[in-house]
Parts: C-alpha cells; structure tokens; sequence
C-alpha cells in the first residue's frame, strides 16, 4: 500500500495508507486487534485492481500521533468520530466500509449512527453487537471464548504478559496462519512507548450497552470463518437478525479469525460483490 499520509483529524494525526486511483469508488479499511492498517496488506491490492480507492488507517492508539493516555478516550464514540473525522479529511461524502475484529466492532455503530456516510458494510469476523450480545449472554461456548477480554481490560498486567520475553505470547496470538513479516509489523507498532497501552484501552473502554445497538440499515455482508477461536457460530449465526438491509452471510469453511490474512482472495471477493450491488 502507498503510504502512509498523516490525516489530521481533529486534535489526533493518523497513518493513513491508500492504494488504487483516487478518482476510485471508496473503500476504507478497519483493522483490529492486535494488528495495524498493513493487515489489509494482502486485500487491498485485489481491491486496487478492481478499481477501488483503498485508505487502510492505524486507528486510534496505533497511530503515534493518536494515542491518547486515559481510557475514557477510547470509548466506542470516539473511535466511530475518528471515522467520520478522516472522511471528513479525505473530502469524502461516504465510502464504503470494511471492519474487522476491532474494526467491525467499530464500522457496526458507525453504519447504525451515520447511514448516510456509509455506502456499504462488509463486517469480518465480529457480528452485529446486538447478535455478539445475545450470545456473551446465552451461549457457553462464546462465553468460554471470549475469557479473554478479561485478562485484556487488566492494566498493566496484559501488557507485560504480552510483551514479555520478546513479545512471545503476543505473537502466538495470531497461530501459524498470519505471515511472519506481518506479525512483525504489528509487534513492531504495538512495542512503541503505550500503543500496547492504548490498544488494549479499547477493551477497557468498553460500554455494557454496546449490546442494545440497534439494527442497521446499509446493505451488508459478515464474513466468519469457521475454525474462528474467538467468536463461535451462535453469534454468526444471528447476525442477520439485526440487519435491515441486503444481507450476506459468507461462511468460510476452516478459517481462522485472521481472515484478512489467510483468506485474502475470498475476502476481497465479497467486498468487491458487496461494493458492486450498491455503486
């Protein structure tokens, strides 16, 4: 990807990589945790050759000069006002929108509160909150994968359990399926002074009412693979529930939750098939 710009938006600066013409149909990419905008490294040229305008930003907290220090700046508003911040920047009216992990956690309410600015949503791992909701609440099996949020809103003790002996349990995180110069990269981002901090500011900023959020209303495609460790099939399976609007759900068999990076071609396939049912 080219890059990276700085994007100003507001009081905060952000990374901002971008790939395809700029005269393109827009395309912004989410990333999520723990990984950076160069997780979108194998999608975005595949969105590029399709003629799209790719912009893939580090998020607030990855971007060194979006890292604020106290918790409360991480809450889900904010991270859904830094969107329509860097649209705002970039001149652009609406784009369509591509969340994973964190990310979708973020384009959801952003499709929900600003429907007009969002063309489309292709959300990749992480279903409707509402659906993510129901199954924290209902469903053994995501209750007994997602224990880990609680370890990951624990300050300080997250961050010297992940970056311990160089990084070690950090890099596990991501299996044998995510490409070792990518792993870098992320571990790279999240060793600078507080990003890891800052990363991990999400979880602690979390609204119990992210839960309750309301049905959107902009087509849109959920992409889950399969053999996802962190959200099983009752939430996936849901999803559609809490979308009113063009649904797809695309299960890919025997993926892990890396979908970006292990299934590129897949992915980028639906969000083109997205895209081109709206543009």
């Amino acid at each position: 990807m080219d890059g990276p710009i700085a994007v100003t938006a507001g009081d905060l600066t952000f990374e901002v990589w971008t790939l395809g013409p700029a005269d393109g149909v827009p395309v912004l990419l989410l990333h999520g945790f723990p990984e950076t905008a160069q997780s979108w490294s194998r999608v975005a040229p595949l969105l590029a050759a399709a003629g799209f305008w790719v912009i893939a930003p580090n998020q607030r907290g990855y971007s060194a000069g979006a890292r604020p220090e106290y918790v409360a700046a991480y809450a889900t508003t904010h991270l859904v006002a830094d969107v329509i911040g860097l649209l705002d920047a970039l001149d652009l009216e609406s784009t369509h929108v591509v969340g994973h992990d964190w990310g979708a956690a973020v384009a959801w309410p952003l499709a929900q509160a600003y429907p007009e600015r969002v063309r489309s949503l292709t959300a990749v791992s992480v279903p409707h909150l509402a659906a993510y909701g129901w199954a924290l609440r209902h469903d053994a099996d995501q209750q007994k994968r997602a224990s880990y949020i609680g370890l990951f809103r624990e300050e300080g003790k997250a961050v010297a359990l992940l970056l311990d002996d160089d990084s070690k349990r950090l890099r596990a995180t991501f299996g044998a399926t995510v490409p070792p110069n990518l792993v870098d990269e992320h571990v790279r981002v999240l060793s600078e002074p507080g990003a890891l901090t800052a990363a991990l500011n999400w979880y602690r900023a979390m609204a119990a009412d992210l839960g309750e959020l309301p049905a959107v209303r902009v087509p849109t495609t959920y992409v889950w693979g399969s053999c996802d460790e962190a959200l099983g099939r009752a939430g996936a399976q849901r999803c559609g529930e809490f979308v009113d609007a063009p649904y797809r759900f695309l299960e890919l068999d025997g993926v892990s939750h890396w979908v970006p990076e292990e299934a590129p071609a897949a992915l980028a396939d639906a969000i083109i098939a997205r895209v081109n049912s709206v543009s």
